[in-house]
C-alpha cells in the first residue's frame, strides 16, 4: 500500500502540494467560519481567494486540470499564502520551470542583509538586480565606488553610469573590458531572471544614448558574473585593485551580491585609510 501511495503522490506532485498547503491554513484567520470535519480551507475557499472556478481547482488537486498558467500559479501562491521558496516549488512541480522574479527587490533589501553588508567595514559590497540596479550597499562601497545614497534611484544603475557618466568611465583603468563584462552579464542574467521587458527598455535607452553600448550589444556576448579583478582610480587614495566575487541570494534569483576584496596589502591599506578618514 505504501508503495502504491508513493507512486500516486509522485504522479500528482502538484495536487499533493496544493492540498498540503490548503490544509495548513487557518480558516478563521482568513475570515471563513463554519464547522469543519477536516483541517484547513475548503477547496472552494481556495478557489474563491485565487479567483478561479472551484471545479478547476478541484481538478488541479486531482491531477486532471491541465497545466495552469503562470498567472494562475501566482494567484494560487497568494491565495495559499506561500513563501518565496514554496512559490518557486509550486511553479517547478506545475510547469517545470521557476517563476519570474518579483520586481519588488528593486525597492530595497532586508535589514538582515543590510547588517551583513555593514559588517564589512573596509570591503565594498553591493546588492544588484539582474539589470544592474544597485539596491543595497555598505559604507565602504559608498566611499570607494559610488555614493549611491546621493543619487536618485534611477541613476543607481551601473550600466547607465558606465556608459553615460564621464566620471565613472574615467575611474576605470580598463573601461572597455569592464563595460563588455557588464553588457554580457546583463544579457545573460536578465534572460535567466525573466526580465525581458525591463531589459528591452534599458537597451533601447542606452542604444540611443551610447554608440559604445550599441556596438557591444550587437555582438551578443554572454557571461556569468562569477569573479575577477578590476582596478579603479580613486580621487583620494589613487589606484585600488579589487578582486570581486558574485554570490547568489537564496530565494531571490533576480539579485546578486558583489564583494570587492582589496587585492593586496597596499590596496587594503588604502581602503583602511579611506574608510577611516571619512
Amino acid at each position: 500500500m505504501t508503495d502504491r501511495l508513493d507512486v500516486i503522490d509522485s504522479a500528482n506532485r502538484l495536487g499533493v502540494f496544493l492540498r498540503d498547503r490548503r490544509q495548513r491554513l487557518d480558516p478563521a484567520a482568513l475570515g471563513f467560519g463554519g464547522r469543519r470535519r477536516t483541517p484547513g480551507l475548503r477547496r472552494e475557499e481556495v478557489a474563491q481567494r485565487a479567483h478561479i472556478s472551484a471545479t478547476w481547482y478541484t481538478w488541479l488537486e486531482q491531477g486532471r486540470g491541465g497545466a495552469p498558467s503562470p498567472r494562475v500559479l501566482d494567484s494560487l501562491a497568494e491565495a495559499l499564502m506561500m513563501t518565496e521558496a514554496e512559490r518557486e516549488h509550486l511553479f517547478l512541480v506545475a510547469i517545470g520551470r521557476p517563476p519570474k522574479s518579483r520586481a519588488a527587490g528593486r525597492d530595497g533589501i532586508s535589514r538582515r542583509l543590510q547588517r551583513f553588508l555593514d559588517a564589512m567595514p573596509v570591503i565594498p559590497a553591493t546588492i544588484a538586480t539582474s539589470t544592474w540596479d544597485i539596491i543595497g550597499w555598505n559604507r565602504a562601497a559608498q566611499l570607494a565606488l559610488t555614493d549611491y545614497a546621493a543619487l536618485p534611484p534611477g541613476e543607481r544603475n551601473i550600466l547607465r553610469r558606465m556608459f553615460l557618466d564621464p566620471t565613472t568611465r574615467a575611474a576605470q583603468i580598463d573601461w572597455e573590458s569592464v563595460a563588455r563584462f557588464l553588457v554580457a552579464t546583463f544579457r545573460a542574467e536578465t534572460a535567466r531572471a525573466g526580465e525581458a521587458d525591463r531589459a528591452a527598455e534599458l537597451v533601447t535607452e542606452l542604444t540611443g544614448k551610447s554608440d559604445d553600448f550599441a556596438r557591444m550589444w550587437i555582438e551578443n556576448d554572454v557571461h556569468t558574473t562569477g569573479e575577477g579583478a578590476k582596478t579603479i582610480r580613486h580621487a583620494v587614495v589613487g589606484e585600488i585593485t579589487f578582486e570581486f566575487s558574485s554570490f547568489a541570494i537564496d530565494g531571490r534569483p533576480d539579485l546578486k551580491m558583489m564583494i570587492y576584496n582589496p587585492a593586496g596589502d597596499r590596496d587594503l591599506e588604502k581602503m583602511r585609510q579611506l574608510c577611516g578618514s571619512a
